[in-house]
């Protein structure tokens, strides 16, 4: 394997995400209060946002079980050993690595009241696929931070708009009344379109996922229900 050029690396993982539909979601240099990996220096975060990565890899996610979950390994395994990093993912625990933690340190998210992070631009229409962790310490992508779009969305119709009212700023996420109405016929509409109170937020409406993105995301969800049902 060649010699890393570290002065490169940053654009050489643009590079190597852009035509799978992912990107470089930010990155920090690893502190003891972070929670990663004994001898890790840099993490560097990667993930997707809007429609892109179903309509570069959507093909690769059909008919697998827990495909999302394969394909991500399939594709960022090699990126991994190719640059001399270790690949952590948010699947496949326990114990499950703190990515949320971690996304707010590499890009200053805020948590939404549908218990999302919410992005400045991309809204609620990303998510995180993997880490990739390095011993030394090694240049990570600016950052900038923000206040949450959602301090000044006096509406919130996220919270008016489920209809089974599963979400609440004092009582969180009711999974068992989401889970059980998409199992109605009233529920065919989150199935196929994506969760509607998701899709009511404001904000990064230009990166709202594809139905049939949104569908494949819905039926894992329900799928993963069930698998932890006894």
């Amino acid at each position: 394997m060649p010699a890393r050029d570290d002065s490169r690396l940053l654009d050489e993982l643009t590079g190597r995400l852009r035509p799978l539909g992912l990107m470089l979601r930010g990155g920090f240099h690893a502190g003891p209060d972070d929670a990663a990996p004994s001898g890790a220096g840099t993490v560097l975060l990667v993930g997707n946002a809007g429609p892109e990565l179903w309509r570069r890899s959507g093909e690769a996610l059909r008919d697998e079980a827990d495909a999302m979950d394969a394909w991500t390994r399939r594709v960022m395994d090699p990126i991994g050993k190719d640059i001399g990093a270790t690949v952590l993912y948010p699947f496949g625990g326990p114990p499950y690595h703190p990515f949320q933690r971690w996304a707010k340190r590499a890009e200053g998210l805020h948590s939404s009241p549908l218990g999302m992070l919410i992005h400045p631009v991309f809204g609620l229409w990303h998510a995180y696929r993997a880490a990739l962790c390095f011993p030394d310490i090694l240049p990570v992508p600016e950052s900038e931070s923000t206040s949450s779009p959602c301090e000044t969305c006096s509406a919130k119709p996220c919270l008016s708009t489920c209809p089974v009212s599963a979400f609440s700023e004092k009582k969180g996420y009711d999974v068992p009344a989401c889970a059980a109405h998409l199992g109605t016929l009233e529920g065919r509409d989150c199935m196929s379109l994506g969760c509607r109170a998701r899709r009511a937020c404001p904000v990064g409406r230009d990166f709202i996922y594809d139905p049939k993105q949104a569908s494949f995301h819905m039926q894992a969800f329900l799928h993963a229900r069930q698998s932890d049902s006894p």
